[in-house]
């Protein structure tokens, strides 16, 4: 029975929706936030306590899993130091669950995790995924989902903004695969998982039911918003170009890590467990990516104001 849980990145945007699912279940849950202020629309769910603590500090995290039922692990970042909050963060973790006698671990990793891989990403995932596997003594989980989407993702919406501003969208790595899966199905998945037992030392694959190259994908999200745009997909060269610039601007729109990371297909054949039909993104997406009124305008801009 799992009455108390520590979620780190729980203020994210899986985080959000999978706090949110626990606090439903009466689950008394801990987000810890460098800045709480960044968190407080996960304030108001009444078993919810989000304190300002730093994760990667080994001795807040001691503190933090005291007492706990178990840990998940949401922590993760598309740019920066990679090795501090994909590697060097589940060693703390797996330390602290270890002082403090927590056994259940969920963690949160991606597809393409690789300690071999072409990008820094992939391999810094495929670190931290070694690092809690290796923990033999916890009962660890580990998920690996492709990109996922829903209404405050940062990967639909950032090709609807380009959409609602550009004539002409110039798409790196066109031929790049991706198999995008809603969040609320990966949110479900954790759920399921959390006391089940035969999902002890397993990792998870998750994608939704089609794939997409990122030329389809990007014409798809045009199409859902309702501008009719030039889509242009780059060679590899210009894509390659195009990241090494991206990547010195404000934002950081794609990397050259990123370009690296999209040479592996983004895509699984494992089938979505506990039962689970995953929803097709043309079902979901269409909703937030096209609003119709102030209404269902409201939530994201809540959200985009962390408010």
């Amino acid at each position: 029975m799992f009455e108390r849980v520590l979620v780190l990145g729980g203020s994210g945007f899986i985080g959000r929706h999978f706090v949110a699912q626990l606090a439903r279940r009466e689950i008394k849950v801990t987000v810890p936030s460098r800045r709480r202020e960044r968190a407080k629309h996960l304030i108001l769910l009444p078993t919810v306590d989000v304190v300002q603590a730093e994760v990667t500090d080994p001795a807040a995290l001691e503190r933090l899993a005291r007492n706990k039922d178990a840990v998940v692990n949401l922590v993760g970042i598309l740019h920066g130091n990679f090795e501090r909050f994909h590697a060097e963060l589940p060693r703390a973790i797996v330390a602290a669950c270890r002082a403090a006698g927590v056994k259940r671990l969920l963690h949160m990793s991606a597809l393409g995790a690789d300690v071999n891989g072409p990008s820094a990403y992939q391999r810094s995932k495929g670190a931290g995924e070694q690092v809690v596997l290796e923990a033999r003594e916890l009962d660890v989980t580990v998920f690996r989902p492709s990109v996922v989407f829903g209404p405050e993702d940062q990967f639909l919406n950032r090709f609807a903004a380009m959409a609602r501003l550009l004539p002409v969208l110039a798409v790196p790595c066109p031929q790049a695969r991706f198999q995008p899966v809603y969040v609320g199905d990966v949110v479900r998945v954790m759920l399921s998982s959390l006391g089940d037992t035969e999902s002890h030392g397993r990792i998870i694959e998750l994608g939704g039911p089609h794939e997409y190259e990122l030329k389809q994908l990007v014409s798809a999200v045009c199409e859902m918003t309702g501008h009719r745009r030039l889509v242009i997909g780059l060679g590899d060269r210009l894509s390659y170009f195009q990241a090494a610039v991206l990547e010195h601007l404000p934002g950081r729109l794609m990397t050259r890590d990123n370009y690296r990371s999209m040479k592996v297909p983004n895509v699984t054949t494992a089938r979505f467990p506990y039962g689970i039909a995953p929803q097709p993104l043309e079902a979901v997406a269409p909703g937030y990516l096209r609003p119709t009124g102030p209404r269902e305008r409201y939530p994201q801009l809540r959200w985009r104001a962390r408010r």
